[in-house]
């Protein structure tokens, strides 16, 4: 029986809980609420990677409606996801996507370059959803089925972001006071170009590939 099952019966049954059901050190138990840090953070990111894939097929949103990290990300990465369809056009004609599974290798190849150098910022991070919805947009131009599994796109993605850049997004503030903040209309969008010329450069690389 899992942790969290044993806990929740435990508390439901009223009985006392025990240490034992619990980590027993201060390593574990830190490993533990670690752990379960993670996963939210993963499940937070899912969403907005999910909502994102949403809003470029233009169809509703199931659940509850985008929060407000959701909306200015849509609206920053979307005009940089444009810039990069207008300014790499050819580049961008050159690559075919056929698959998901396809689509993961390419993102994930495009990411190693990106990312080798170590630096994490949030024009960076906004680069990952732009190349995400430009990736659907091949794989639905390219794919024969009238329909895409876009939860197993949103999800490699999330599992990126969250695997290289959750400690740093934790400790700059996360999305509400970092990235909201940095990027919501009343800022300017101060980083704006900066994060157009990343992506530019970015996916200059699929050359070496495709």
């Amino acid at each position: 029986m899992s942790l969290c099952v044993t806990s929740r019966h435990i508390l439901s049954s009223g009985l006392q809980i025990s240490s034992t059901h619990f980590p027993v050190n201060k390593l574990e138990t830190w490993l533990f609420f670690k752990q379960k840090m993670t996963d939210c953070e993963f499940g937070y990111i899912h969403r907005l990677a999910q909502d994102y894939l949403h809003c470029i097929l233009q169809i509703p949103q199931p659940g509850s409606p985008p929060s407000r990290t959701s909306r200015v990300l849509q609206d920053v990465a979307f005009s940089v996801q444009k810039e990069v369809e207008k300014n790499l056009k050819p580049c961008l004609d050159n690559f075919d996507v056929v698959s998901v599974d396809n689509a993961r290798t390419i993102f994930n190849q495009v990411m190693e370059k990106e990312f080798e150098d170590g630096i994490i910022n949030w024009g960076r991070i906004v680069t990952i959803f732009a190349f995400e919805g430009i990736l659907l947009k091949k794989l639905l131009k390219e794919q024969i089925a009238s329909d895409v599994d876009t939860y197993k796109i949103s999800y490699f993605v999330a599992e990126f972001i969250t695997k290289n850049t959750g400690e740093w997004i934790r400790q700059n503030g996360g999305w509400e006071n970092g990235f909201v903040k940095k990027f919501e209309p009343k800022s300017g969008w101060l980083t704006f170009l900066e994060v157009t010329g990343k992506i530019c450069k970015m996916l200059s690389l699929l050359k070496q590939y495709y």
